[in-house]
This record gives structure tokens, sequence and C-alpha cells, in this order.
């Protein structure tokens, strides 16, 4: 992942609980790096060690980690490095989702080597529809509901883990 990830990790913590919190994750997670590069890659494994030792340290399931992650992403990275470009996505949560592959396609073009999640939305109705997504990597689609002002609840119905290619969650609003 790109340095830009970790430093999102660390912006969370650093505002939320405090930079002695930062240390303590960094020392328990044995990433012994000191300032993360926006555009320098690091392997996956970085971030993930950061993840669970932040998890271990603040108390907080791993699940809730990855989720205040995905809101602090849209709110603060998202807005701070992609502004123009969240905004240029979509005016409503429905055409955000529908856009995904067109935003994702924009950030390539920013960060070439990334290997960004691919999504695609079915069985849209009025405040509901499936999103298909395609990673390795949780989902941040809580946070873009606070990003459009909702409250959007996010059930999986098929996984990987139950022998299926890819994860299917149902988004109400």
């Amino acid at each position: 992942m790109y340095g830009i990830v970790n430093k999102a990790i660390q912006g969370l913590v650093t505002e939320n609980f405090g930079e002695e919190k930062w240390e303590l994750i960094k020392s328990k997670s044995g990433v012994n790096i000191d300032n993360f590069l926006s555009n320098d890659q690091y392997d996956d494994t970085v971030t993930f060690q950061l993840a669970g030792a932040a998890s271990d340290v603040l108390g907080i399931p791993l699940k809730d980690v990855l989720i205040a992650f995905g809101k602090y992403w849209i709110a603060k990275t998202g807005q701070q490095h992609y502004g123009a470009l969240m905004a240029s996505g979509g005016k409503t949560f429905t055409e955000f989702l529908v856009n995904l592959p067109n935003f994702h396609s924009r950030v390539m073009l920013m960060y070439p080597n990334i290997v960004p999640p691919e999504f695609k939305v079915t069985d849209m109705e009025d405040s509901s529809l499936n999103l298909h997504y395609y990673s390795k990597r949780e989902g941040l689609i809580l946070g873009l509901g606070d990003a459009f002002k909702l409250k959007v609840y996010v059930e999986l119905i098929l996984s990987r883990d139950k022998g299926h290619d890819h994860e299917v969650y149902r988004v109400t609003w």
C-alpha cells in the first residue's frame, strides 16, 4: 500500500488518542518507520500490523478499528488529498457508489501501482442497493455515508469466507 494509507492510520490515532498511543502502537506492531512517505509503497503487512497493534493497544476490536479508519479516511484523508475528485464523484451517495470505478481510475493516474478495490452496484432501490466488492481489503462505505450525511447500514449477504469469489453487501440508508 502507499504511505498515504499508513499516514492516515497515524493521523486517526494521534488525533483521537494522542502521540503516546501512536508510539505504543508502532512499538507493538514492530514497524520501525518514523515517517511514512505518501507516494512510497509499503508492504501490506505494515498496514495490517499497525491495525492489529491499534486494536490491542486501544482495546478496540479490529473490526471497529477498521470502521473508524474507513470513516477517518473519507472525512480527513479523502477530503484533504482528493477533495475535488471526490466532489466530482456524484451529488448523492448512490451516484458516488455507482461512479466508484471512475473515481478509482482517476486515483490510479496519481498512484500508478495502486491496486484499487473493484465495485459494482446492482439491485438499486430508493433507499438500498447491493454493492459487489472485489478486494482483499475492508470497505469504506460507512465513511461515505457520513460524508453524505446519511445513516448507512451495511449487511454482508455473500462472502468469500462462504465460497463466493467476492463480497456482496446490502447497503441501506
